[in-house]
């Protein structure tokens, strides 16, 4: 389907196409993001009313990729196996980061001689101190400070709960490029929270509890009433198909709903996704300013998903699906049970609304 999420092998085939146009012999290359790139929508919906009669648009890759640290925006043509546009970004906005990089930035205060001894100086065990790279935002300046993290930290040391127990106070700015510390702060010594009584973990919590809840079952004797067709998900009078992006995660695209007066599908949704979430933490504080996360564009809904558990994130009757994206170097990374699907008890009520003007005998 001209819509489904790229393949392990397509992944495989962006990875080379590029490595031979850039040879990593010569370049320093990292992908930051490989996805579908989204046929045009009039050619697809033609192929769609007219399939399978007819030629589908053509399934190309769009690619983020960070080359001699420059970012270039690539579309690569499967059906031609070459690089069909490659325009290199210039002004504001850089890539999103990838997870090795991150942890790359994060190891780097670990060996800083002056990091270290702030934590020595507040009395901190350095095995139990963990850090995360932090986008920097854009405050209006008109000079470009290049691809850089500031890297905060916390103290574990008998708790999880690492949020409850920051180091404050203590800046590390990294170039993500250079990968080097290219700024340092200890501003003030400020008291790490206790750890005590923030544990959340289930294994960690101390009585009384409250009563236990007995289970609940759904029973299913002639199976789900739902099907699942590849990336087609079909259920009641909805069809629709589903795919996934490292990117904005989940996407619903060609959401139909059977017209049962006119005796066919209408469609109420081409294409869906959550486009992005900002969150501006709006604290003036030195270490705290800068903190406006773009959750899609920086870090990635579709690279933050993890693996669905059974019986704790979804039903006994749920059916799970895969997904793929890819890591920085271009090859792909298998991403177990990020969808499950299931039905919920339909005689469940939603909602119950009461008028008194309506005579009792209607």
């Amino acid at each position: 389907h001209p819509l489904d999420s790229l393949t392990p092998n397509e992944f495989i085939r962006v990875q080379a196409i590029v490595n031979q146009s850039h040879p990593t012999s010569t370049t320093n290359l990292t992908f930051q993001y490989i996805g579908l790139n989204e046929p045009d929508k009039q050619a697809f919906l033609s192929w769609l009313q007219n399939h399978p009669t007819t030629i589908p648009p053509p399934r190309q890759a769009f690619v983020v990729a960070r080359i001699n640290h420059q970012t270039h925006e690539l579309i690569i043509d499967f059906s031609r196996d070459d690089i069909v546009s490659d325009r290199i970004h210039h002004g504001f906005g850089y890539p999103s980061l990838t997870f090795q990089e991150q942890i790359d930035a994060d190891q780097l205060v670990f060996n800083h001689a002056p990091f270290l001894a702030a934590l020595n100086k507040r009395g901190l065990k350095v095995e139990q101190v963990v850090c995360g790279s932090f986008t920097v935002g854009w405050f209006g300046e008109t000079k470009q400070n290049g691809r850089v993290v500031k890297i905060m930290c916390y103290y574990l040391d008998g708790t999880v709960n690492l949020y409850m127990r920051p180091i404050e106070a203590i800046t590390v700015t990294v170039d993500l490029d250079a990968m080097n510390v290219i700024h340092f702060q200890d501003r003030l010594v400020v008291p790490v929270p206790k750890a005590a009584g923030t544990d959340y973990r289930e294994s960690k919590q101390k009585p009384p509890l409250g009563p236990e809840l007995k289970g609940i079952t759904v029973v299913q004797p002639d199976g789900p009433s739902f099907t699942i067709d590849g990336s087609r998900v079909r259920w009641a009078n909805w069809d629709f198909h589903l795919s996934f992006d490292a990117r904005v995660g989940p996407i619903v695209s060609l959401a139909s709903i059977y017209d049962t007066e006119k005796q066919e599908f209408r469609r109420v949704m081409y294409r869906g996704f959550v486009s992005e979430l900002f969150v501006p933490y709006m604290d003036l504080t030195e270490e705290w300013y800068y903190r406006t996360f773009f959750d899609a564009g920086e870090y990635g809904y579709g690279l933050c998903a993890v693996p669905l558990e059974p019986l704790r994130d979804c039903p006994a009757n749920a059916v799970y699906m895969g997904a793929y994206v890819a890591a920085q170097n271009g090859m792909p990374i298998e991403m177990p049970n990020v969808f499950c699907i299931f039905e919920r008890n339909a005689g469940d009520v939603m909602w119950r609304h009461t008028e008194t003007m309506i005579p009792p005998d209607l």
